[in-house]
């Protein structure tokens, strides 16, 4: 028996990057999943690998920025699976090297929509039905660049450090519901990592020697057994905590 088996999880942005490791991870230890993301298409080329892991699959394709895609997502997983017991908040737009100048209203609201009110939205859409099952487990996702604050991240790392204040809060709100809230700041390959390794190969360069470990992380294999123990019950005394996954680039 899988760490998970039994238990249902929504991972948004699954088709790809980090999304898509936690889910294969997840697949692994037996979980159903459903995924959801802004294009079908990602969606559906994923889940004859997630199958081939063991993992039962539903998508519903959902934009983050939108309230109401969360509560057809939430309702669709109970309708689906009986139940909601993780929530994977991963969906996040950003602009990689773009100085705070140049932000107009478009890239900002892309950004804060996308990762801060996307899960809020998600966050308060599973409330009820986690409370249905005794309690959860809610994993959100903040950033070293929130932490360490590099040039060209102002939005994106506001937006997630905002994600790390509220889910430090909303842990204490949902403590005495079972509903645990952590943060994962992670370190790894992804679409979008990939395109500002050639966007910016020096700054990658200088980055990579950050990395204690000495090598840039793989999102099924290094982040995915951390979001696993997040989500099983060997943590379910651990809340309102921000692990940071990244080889050691940020020590607090």
């Amino acid at each position: 028996m899988g760490r998970l088996s039994g238990k249902v999880a929504i991972i948004t942005g699954g088709g790809q990057g980090v999304g898509l490791g936690i889910a294969q991870a997840f697949a692994r230890e037996g979980a159903s999943l459903v995924l959801t993301g802004r294009t079908p298409e990602k969606l559906q080329a994923v889940v004859p690998d997630l199958e081939a892991r063991g993992a039962t699959v539903a998508l519903h394709p959902a934009d983050a920025r939108s309230r109401a895609d969360a509560q057809k997502v939430a309702e669709f997983t109970v309708q689906t699976f009986g139940g909601i017991d993780i929530l994977v908040n991963n969906a996040q737009t950003t602009v990689p090297g773009m100085m705070f100048d140049n932000y107009d209203d478009e890239a900002i609201a892309a950004t804060v929509e996308s990762g801060l009110y996307g899960s809020i939205y998600y966050m308060q859409a599973v409330r009820r039905h986690m409370v249905a099952r005794g309690g959860g487990s809610i994993i959100n996702f903040g950033s070293r660049q929130g932490i360490v604050a590099p040039p060209g991240y102002s939005i994106y790392g506001a937006t997630k450090e905002a994600i790390r204040g509220l889910s430090r809060t909303v842990a204490r709100e949902w403590g005495p519901d079972n509903i645990r809230v952590n943060v994962i700041n992670p370190s790894a390959m992804s679409p979008a990592a990939k395109k500002w390794l050639a966007d910016f190969p020096e700054e990658a360069a200088k980055n990579l020697l950050e990395v204690s470990l000495r090598r840039w992380g793989d999102a099924e294999t290094d982040i995915g057994p951390v979001a696993v123990f997040l989500a099983c019950d060997e943590s379910r005394y651990v809340s309102g905590q921000t692990i940071n996954v990244d080889g050691g680039m940020v020590m607090l």
